[in-house]
């Protein structure tokens, strides 16, 4: 929650210069600050479509202690889903209409797999752009996470994602290139992100969009956190911070499975920088068994996640629980006291945050 300047004392101005939020007395006297409601568009496959919701809500929940929250979680209807899933659906997830006739503070937009670069001809392209329109012109600040990151790239600033020459997948030092956007103001400098992706916007397409780019990684550049051109009304993750502990051994555990079925050349590689010596050493004894067995017909061994699990590090949720509180703070800052306007009355649509 931001310190109010009630009167001249210099350290108020020092800490503004240093991207600290600082209101004006007339300012923070004139919010009416409120629960805030916040959309999460859901466009996860069924088997994550439970996981997801629970990786949100806690980066949500986790993020600010005295703020009260409504997540109003929804997907599109033209995704393919099955009888559970839609069950699911059914009974706890709003229509975008209710959603779009109540008004929301904020959105968050999930990722979605998908097959190949081209996003154009997936089901949800038409659908996601409806939504992402009708977010940017009524709703405070929408964020991004991966693909939904590729997706406003491209039919927003016409910058289209690329294929990598191998998965970006695993656990990646980053560092924050901008230290005085209210977003990235004091988190740590370095930190860690999941990725988990075929596919890149690269730094110079966000630079030709004209987009402030806040968070890269060390080795690379690749971006993991950036803003549309205003700084807040839209955000952009490329990485996964609302990954669990255990998001990136599901992927493997997964991804070992296809495998064994027969639709991969090859056993997976692992995750980089994510299995510690123990777990490396419990999985490359699992894969010799497992490769010997199909090899031979024998029964296969049980994938070791039991093993594994009680020894796995998280070493990035503190500083995306961080990120995403800017962020929320930044939401109460500008929002409207109705639900259904996005910005207070005072406020320049074109530079919400009053950044120089």
């Amino acid at each position: 929650m931001p310190i109010v300047a009630h009167n001249d004392l210099p350290a108020f101005e020092k800490l503004r210069k240093e991207g600290i939020l600082i209101l004006d007395e007339n300012r923070a006297m004139n919010q009416h600050i409120r629960e805030l409601h916040i959309g999460l568009l859901n466009m996860m496959p069924d088997a994550a479509l439970k996981a997801t919701e629970m990786q949100f809500f806690r980066l949500i929940g986790d993020s600010n202690p005295i703020a009260q929250f409504f997540v109003h979680p929804f997907t599109l209807d033209t995704l393919p889903r099955g009888e559970s899933a839609q069950a699911h659906i059914d009974q706890y997830y709003e229509s975008f209409d209710q959603i779009r006739e109540k008004g929301l503070d904020a959105l968050i937009i999930t990722g979605a797999n998908v097959k190949g670069p081209d996003l154009s001809n997936q089901l949800f392209w038409e659908p996601l752009i409806e939504v992402a329109d009708w977010a940017y012109k009524n709703v405070t600040s929408t964020l991004c996470s991966c693909l939904a990151t590729h997706a406003l790239m491209e039919f927003r600033y016409g910058q289209k994602r690329h294929p990598q020459e191998a998965k970006k997948w695993g656990v990646f030092r980053h560092q924050v290139s901008q230290h005085k956007h209210p977003l990235t103001v004091d988190i740590n400098s370095h930190f860690d992100v999941p990725h988990s992706r075929w596919n890149a916007v690269y730094p110079e397409q966000f630079k030709e969009a004209g987009l402030p780019v806040l968070v890269t990684e060390e080795d690379d550049s690749c971006v993991h956190l950036a803003t549309s051109e205003d700084g807040i009304r839209t955000v952009f993750f490329q990485g996964h911070p609302e990954y669990d502990t255990i998001s990136l051994l599901k992927e493997f555990k997964r991804e070992v499975n296809l495998f064994i079925a027969g639709e991969l050349e090859s056993f997976p590689p692992f995750p980089e920088n994510y299995f510690g010596r123990f777990e490396q050493a419990i999985m490359n004894e699992y894969r010799y068994y497992l490769l010997q067995a199909m090899e031979s017909g024998l029964d296969l061994p049980e994938f070791p996640e039991h093993k594994v699990v009680p020894h796995l590090s998280n070493s990035w949720c503190d500083t995306a629980d961080a990120v995403v509180g800017n962020w929320i703070g930044l939401m109460y800052q500008i929002t409207h006291i109705e639900r259904d306007k996005p910005f207070m009355d005072n406020i320049d649509i074109n530079n919400p945050l009053g950044l120089e």
